[in-house]
C-alpha cells in the first residue's frame, strides 16, 4: 500500500446486531434477578441480597454496553481508520481519536476469555488516557495499562475483519513508518 493511501475497516453491522442482543439478554435476566431473586436461589447459593445485587451489576454494566451498542448499530463512520498520520479507532469505548504512528513503539497481542485484543505499545500511554471521553473509559484505559502495558487497545468483534488480517495490517503498516 501506497504510504498516503487511506484504509477503512468498516463496523460489522452483523457482529454489532449479536452483540446488542447479548446485551439486552444480560439486562433481562438481571431484571429478573433484582425482581425475584428467590426464583434464583439453590443450595449454593442463598443469599438474596448477593442474587440482588448481581442483577444489580448486570443491569448497571449491560445496560450501558446496551446504550453503547446501539449508538454504533446506527454509526454511519468506519471501525477503524490507517492511514500516513495513524490509526483512528471507532470500534469500542475507549476510542480516543487519532493514534499517531509516532507514539505506536509496537504492537502485542493479548487473550482475555477467548478474545484476541491488540494493544498498541506507547512511550506516552497518559497522553491517549487523558483523551478519554468519559471517567469509565479513563479508568478502563488506566487499568489496562497497569495490567497489560498499554492503555491502547484495538478488539475486532465489532470490526468487519478476523483478527488476523487486523494484525497483519496494522503490523505491516507500523513498519513501513518505523
Amino acid at each position: 500500500m501506497d504510504l498516503n493511501q487511506q484504509i477503512e475497516i468498516p463496523l460489522s453491522k452483523t457482529k454489532i446486531f449479536f452483540l446488542f442482543w447479548g446485551a439486552l439478554a444480560f439486562v433481562i435476566c438481571g431484571i429478573f434477578f433484582i425482581l425475584e431473586p428467590e426464583t434464583w436461589l439453590s443450595h449454593k447459593y442463598q443469599n438474596i441480597g448477593l442474587i440482588r445485587g448481581v442483577g444489580i451489576a448486570a443491569v448497571s454494566f449491560f445496560g450501558l454496553c446496551l446504550i453503547y451498542i446501539s449508538k454504533k448499530l446506527f454509526n454511519t463512520a468506519p471501525g477503524l481508520i490507517i492511514d500516513q498520520y495513524g490509526i483512528i479507532d471507532n470500534s469500542n469505548a475507549t476510542s480516543v481519536g487519532l493514534i499517531e504512528w509516532k507514539d505506536i513503539s509496537g504492537i502485542q497481542v493479548i487473550n482475555i476469555s477467548g478474545t484476541k485484543i491488540l494493544m498498541l505499545l506507547t512511550p506516552v500511554p497518559q497522553k491517549y488516557i487523558d483523551r478519554a471521553k468519559s471517567r469509565i473509559a479513563k479508568s478502563a484505559m488506566k487499568l489496562n495499562h497497569k495490567m497489560y502495558g498499554s492503555p491502547i487497545h484495538i478488539i475486532s468483534n465489532s470490526l468487519k475483519i478476523k483478527f488476523n488480517d487486523l494484525e497483519a495490517i496494522v503490523a505491516e503498516e507500523l513498519e513501513k513508518r518505523s
